[in-house]
C-alpha cells in the first residue's frame, strides 16, 4: 500500500533517460525546482480539483516535440515582475480550462518501473 505524504517529508523524484530536451531545459532553468513544481501543482488543484492525475494523462503525449519552445528555451529572459507572473498565471489557467480533457479509456495508464537505487531527492 502506498505510504501517505505528510508535510515536510521529502518526496523524490526521478527524470526518465529518454527526457524530452525541453522538460530538462525547463528543469535546469529552475532556481528553486519544489517551489516550481508546487507552483504547478497549485494551477492543477485550481483548474480541476484534487484527483488523481495519471487517470487524464494520455500514454502517447507529443506535444512538445517539434514546437518553437526549444528555441525560445535557449533564450536568457528577465524574471517577470508581479504583474507578469499574475498575467502569466491567468492565461496559464485560462488555456488549461479551455484545454480538451483527454479520455483516460481511450488511452490506458501504463506506470513506468523505477528502481529504487535510482531515486535521487531533489531539493
Amino acid at each position: 500500500m502506498k505510504k501517505t505524504k505528510l508535510p515536510g517529508e521529502n518526496i523524490s523524484l526521478k527524470t526518465k533517460k529518454s527526457e524530452d530536451p525541453l522538460i530538462m531545459l525547463w528543469l535546469n532553468s529552475q532556481s528553486n525546482l519544489m517551489d516550481s513544481l508546487r507552483y504547478l501543482v497549485e494551477n492543477e488543484i485550481a483548474v480541476n480539483g484534487v484527483r488523481n492525475l495519471q487517470a487524464f494523462v494520455p500514454m502517447e503525449r507529443s506535444r512538445l516535440q517539434g514546437s518553437s519552445a526549444l528555441q525560445q528555451g535557449s533564450e536568457i529572459r528577465s524574471p517577470l515582475t508581479g504583474e507578469e507572473q499574475l498575467s502569466a498565471a491567468i492565461a496559464e489557467v485560462s488555456a488549461a480550462v479551455t484545454a480538451p480533457i483527454p479520455d483516460p479509456k481511450a488511452s490506458p495508464v501504463v506506470e513506468e518501473e523505477i528502481d529504487d537505487d535510482d531515486i535521487e531527492a531533489w531539493s
